[in-house]
């Protein structure tokens, strides 16, 4: 098994996390908030998106499917379009509201697509290469692609585990 192929799995898993904490939310349900300042399903779910959109974008030296396929025009949010969310207040998260979870997940998976893409041309060589020359020790490819599969699989626990209380809570349960 080559390197690459490991992170394609990642990637898949961390595509059928966004699939499965989305999936049957009600929109009511994917921007609740377990209190003023947490963030909601949708933010989460958006945000890791827009993470990987963004980085692996930046090592492709390409753009973000986010503006070239038009999806900031979709959700309309009130931000720049590069907001990927870092930094966010909790009147920012708030602002983070979908009309269904289709919307989510069509957008990660365009994003999946291009992951996916680039990860085919890759060789295990390729993942030394320096991206980041702004930590020490620098930041190779493998070692930022990783990351993005880090934070995706964090914030795919927080959605989960925020999923699991709204359920809880649900009077139908």
């Amino acid at each position: 098994m080559r390197s690459v192929d490991v992170l394609v799995d990642a990637y898949g898993r961390v595509r059928e996390g966004v699939h499965h904490v989305v999936s049957g939310l009600a929109p009511e349900q994917l921007r609740a908030r377990l209190d003023s300042e947490a963030n909601s399903v949708a933010w989460l779910v958006w945000h890791l998106t827009r993470v990987q959109d963004d980085h692996v974008a930046d090592v492709a030296g390409v753009d973000q499917v986010w503006t070239s396929d038009g999806w900031v025009e979709r959700f309309a949010l009130p931000f720049d379009a590069s907001a990927t969310g870092y930094g966010h207040t909790s009147d920012d998260v708030a602002q983070v509201r979908v009309e269904s979870g289709a919307l989510l997940t069509n957008y990660y998976d365009a994003v999946h697509h291009h992951t996916l893409q680039y990860l085919s041309g890759l060789t295990d060589a390729d993942l030394d290469r320096v991206v980041d020359m702004s930590w020490d020790p620098p930041v190779t490819l493998g070692v930022r692609l990783v990351s993005v599969v880090d934070d995706g699989a964090q914030h795919i626990g927080q959605a989960a585990f925020i999923r699991g209380v709204l359920q809880r809570r649900s009077p139908s349960r």
